[in-house]
């Protein structure tokens, strides 16, 4: 099983710096879990690391879909929490919008798994102790390669 364990928030920041370093144009991730599980503080450490002011990145809960504009990709950033039935995606551009040219993070993606790109990384977080458990479940070659460099960069290799 791929698992890192972040003991705290600097570590789930560190982990969202490390994704970010490794980040390429069509990237797609889902972030699963709980609310407070980490998800947006790893986004705003991995959209840092691609170049974003923090300060810039906010949980889209009621915007549903943020852009931040990183040195070299765009990061979209959606959060599908408030969204209640499949056709609502389409109404706001989703299908437009996920995957294709820059990064793509997915907040409560497990909520409509039949409209997710089909090639992703997914990664599911709960809590653990203190702590939070990020599980990696890559979704195509692409992934299972940059699932394994973030295993490899946490020292956590599975």
């Amino acid at each position: 099983m791929a698992v890192v364990y972040c003991p705290d928030e600097a570590a789930t920041e560190a982990l969202g710096r490390r994704l970010g370093r490794l980040c390429r144009d069509g990237d797609v991730f889902l972030l699963n879990g709980d609310l407070g599980t980490g998800k947006t503080c790893l986004v705003t450490a991995a959209a840092t690391a691609m170049g974003v002011d923090p300060k810039e990145v906010t949980s889209p809960t009621f915007s549903l879909m943020n852009v931040y504009h990183g040195k070299g990709l765009n990061i979209k950033h959606f959060d599908l929490y408030r969204i209640n039935w499949p056709e609502e995606l389409e109404d706001i551009g989703f299908s437009e919008y996920a995957g294709g040219d820059g990064v793509t993070f997915i907040e409560w993606a497990e909520l409509f798994p039949d409209t997710m790109p089909e090639e992703n990384l997914e990664l599911k977080f709960s809590r653990k102790g203190e702590g939070r458990e990020v599980e990696f479940l890559p979704h195509g070659k692409r992934y299972e390669a940059l699932a394994a460099a973030l295993l490899k960069e946490s020292g956590q290799e599975g």
